[in-house]
C-alpha cells in the first residue's frame, strides 16, 4: 500500500483572548439565522452560490468520500416540476401521512402543503447523499454518509447565512421525484431541499425561542 502524503497543518495559533472574542462573535451572528419562507424573487449571482457550496464540500467526511452531490436549479420549468411534485406529497402528508401529534407541533410553525417558495427563490439547493460511489461503472464503498452529507448540509446553511441571505430546509417525503426530475444517477438520493435567496419584503418568522445552554450540553 502507498505510503499517505501528508502537508504541515499551517493555519495560524490564534491567542485566547481572541478565541473568545470569536467564538461569541460567531454564536451572536448564527443566532440570527432563522428558517424564511417568504422569499424575494431578486437575483443572486451564480458566483455566490457557487463559493457557498464549496464551503459546504470543505466538510470532513469518512475516509474522504465526499459522499455528496449539490444539484443547483435556477430554471423555471425545473423550479415549477419540482413544486408540483413536492406539493402533492405535502399533500398526501399532512392528510393522513402524519399523525395528529406532528400536526400539533407544526402549528406554532404555521405551515401547510402550499410551497410557493419553491419557485420564487431564485436558487433551489439540492443536496443527494451517495449510497456509493460509481468509478468507471465499478461500485465504490462511502462510509458514514448520512453523518457526512448532514455535516456538510449545516455548512450549506452557515454558508448561506454568512453570504446575508436566508433558506428553508425542505423535506418533503417522500423525495424520490427530485432523482426523477433531475435525472440523478442510481446511486444518489436526495437528502435536503434548499431554497436560497434574500427574504421578502414582508417575510416574517415564528416567535420562536431556542433551548438555553444548560438544555442542550452537558459538562463533564
Amino acid at each position: 500500500m502507498e505510503k499517505p502524503k501528508f502537508i504541515p497543518y499551517n493555519r495560524p495559533i490564534v491567542e485566547t483572548s481572541e478565541v473568545l472574542v470569536r467564538s461569541h462573535s460567531f454564536y451572536e451572528e448564527m443566532d440570527t439565522r432563522r428558517t424564511v419562507r417568504l422569499f424575494s424573487d431578486k437575483a443572486v449571482p451564480k458566483k455566490v452560490i457557487e463559493n457557498i457550496i464549496m464551503t459546504a464540500s470543505s466538510a470532513p467526511s469518512g475516509a474522504h468520500k465526499q459522499p455528496w452531490t449539490f444539484c443547483v436549479v435556477s430554471d423555471p420549468k425545473i423550479k415549477k416540476a419540482i413544486r408540483i411534485a413536492a406539493e402533492k406529497e405535502e399533500y398526501d402528508s399532512y392528510n393522513g401521512r402524519m399523525s395528529a401529534e406532528w400536526l400539533r407541533d407544526l402549528t406554532p410553525l404555521g405551515t401547510d402543503w402550499n410551497k410557493p417558495f419553491l419557485e420564487i427563490a431564485p436558487w433551489l439547493i439540492i443536496v443527494f447523499r451517495k449510497a456509493y460511489d460509481l468509478v468507471d461503472g465499478e461500485r465504490r464503498r462511502c462510509y458514514y454518509v448520512n453523518e457526512s452529507v448532514g455535516i456538510a448540509s449545516g455548512f450549506l446553511l452557515v454558508a448561506i447565512h454568512q453570504a446575508g441571505l436566508v433558506s428553508l430546509t425542505h423535506t418533503p417525503s417522500p423525495m424520490n421525484f427530485l432523482q426523477k426530475i433531475l435525472n440523478r444517477p442510481e446511486n444518489e438520493r436526495a437528502f435536503l431541499l434548499v431554497p436560497v435567496g434574500y427574504p421578502a419584503a414582508d417575510a416574517d418568522v415564528p416567535d420562536l425561542k431556542r433551548k438555553p445552554l444548560e438544555e442542550v450540553a452537558v459538562f463533564y
